[in-house]
This record gives C-alpha cells, structure tokens and sequence, in this order.
C-alpha cells in the first residue's frame, strides 16, 4: 500500500511529491497515503464522463467506506490505511469529511457569487488537507493551524487562476460572479477565452488576493514551528513561484501553460529543506 499511495503521488506530478519526499520515511509514508486519499476523492469528481448524479453516489459510497475505515473495516486497503495514520497522527476527523463536502461542491455548483463563497470553496478542498498535513508534520503552537488554513486559500486560489481555461472547458467559472461584473468582464467571455485588459485586471485583483493569504500565512507561522513544516513551507515557495510566473505572464492563461516543472519543484524542495536544516 505505500508503494501505491507513493505511486499516485508521483503520478499525480503534484507539487506536494516534490514537498514531502524529504521527509523522514516514517512521516513521508504517511503523506504519500494521506495525498492519495486527496486524489483519490478529487478523481471520484473530476475523471470520467459519468453524470453528476453517479459521481455523487460514487463519493456517497466513499463516505461510507471511509467511515469504516475508521474503524479499520473498509474494503478499501488505502482507506483502512489512512484510519491507521489518523490514529498513529491523532489527526483530527473533520477535515477529512469537509474535504469530501468541497468535492460535492464541484458537483453541486458551477458558478460562485461572492468571493465569501470561493473562500468558503477553498476551505473545504485545500486547507483541510493542509490542517491534515500539519498533523504530521509536527507542531507547538496552535497558530500554524492558521497558517494551514490561509495557505490552503492561497495555493487553491493560485490554482483557479492557473485553471481558468481547463475549469470553464468543465463547464466550472471559480471567479467570483461579483468580480466578473466589477471587471465588466462575463461569463461568455470566459468560455470564448477572451484576452483583453479587462481580463487582466479580473485576474490581478485576483492574484493580489492569493498574495495576500500567503502573506496572512507567513503572519501566522511562529518561528519555532518553521523548521518542522519544511514541505509546507516548499509548497509555499513554490505556488508562489507560481503565482509570480502568472503575473510575469500577464495571466496568459487561455494561450499559454503556465507550470512550474518537476525541475523547479525539486530544486525548490530541497532548498527550503537546506535552509531549514541548517538554520534550524
């Protein structure tokens, strides 16, 4: 099951592969199933061209295995094998379950009004994995609980702005609907992939919004937890990274494909990790 669990991260080209796999085993393993329960749940929503209906039975019967899991009865050995980490980790339940309501979400709605709503979004598919994460990791002040959460806001917002084209071939426009209207920019535009000024403006003010979760992140990591939340602290450097290409790009999104390659993750993980061990 590790061998797994680490396969789909790998697979997955994620950011977080290149984050934890300097962890010592012990945790790195751990990750590597939490990860794949993470994927997992987001594939049960976004593979496929089953209608909405099944995909949410799908993520019913997910639920329900899950819950079984935590119990260590699941028919599912990556299910079972996460209750096992949760309970070695003392990780709390709840973002577990709320990551499953944000997939739902996906199902439920296509479009968001206000940003309050994709914040809300955001929450539910990204912080909760950062609040899983962080579990592992290893902390001692209850403050780097925030620091997961403003950061999972971040990195999720810094992917919609990545996504904006793959989202609305979906059929899905994360932009606020509220933002759209103050950019004079629409819906339709999206879909046409209209590049203009317009545009840019929209995804600027958007872009200054995921900086300014990263920073209120920075704002609420205490210095003595730093050196334990290393692969947190890589992911960070690099959706920021990623966020400054963006911009550097003038959000060219519809034209270009604006990544940070797996060369980059590497050396950008192992980085921070210098920095940490030896500062720290």
């Amino acid at each position: 099951m590790q061998d797994k669990a680490k396969e789909i991260a790998k697979e997955s080209k994620s950011s977080f592969y290149y984050a934890f796999s300097l962890l010592p085993p012990p945790k790195r393993d751990a990750m590597n199933a939490v990860y794949a329960f993470c994927r997992k749940t987001d594939d049960i929503v976004d593979e496929g061209n089953e209608p909405d209906d099944i995909k949410y039975e799908r993520l019913r019967k997910w639920r329900i295995e899950f819950e079984k899991a935590l119990k260590g009865s699941s028919n599912y050995q990556l299910l079972n094998k996460v209750g096992a980490i949760i309970k070695q980790f003392n990780i709390p339940v709840d973002p577990f379950f709320e990551l499953i309501i944000g997939m739902e979400m996906d199902l439920q709605k296509k479009r968001y009004l206000k940003f309050d709503d994709l914040v809300e979004y955001c929450y539910r598919v990204a912080s909760t994995v950062g609040l899983m994460c962080i579990e592992i990791f290893g902390y001692k002040h209850s403050s780097t609980k925030d620091y997961a959460v403003n950061l999972g806001v971040a990195m999720q917002m810094t992917n919609i702005l990545r996504d904006v084209k793959v989202d609305a071939d979906n059929g899905r426009i994360y932009l606020p609907q509220e933002d759209l209207l103050r950019f004079n920019y629409s819906d339709n535009d999206i879909f046409e992939n209209k590049y203009n000024a317009d545009f840019v403006s929209l995804m600027k003010f958007e872009a200054d919004r995921a900086q300014d979760f990263f920073n209120r992140a920075n704002d609420s990591l205490d210095r003595e937890d730093k050196s334990s939340l290393f692969a947190a602290r890589a992911m960070q450097h690099i959706y920021q990274k990623l966020l400054y290409k963006l911009e550097k790009e003038e959000f060219d999104v519809y034209s270009k494909k604006i990544r940070i390659n797996k060369a980059e993750k590497a050396v950008i993980s192992l980085g921070v990790w210098l920095k940490y061990s030896i500062i720290y």
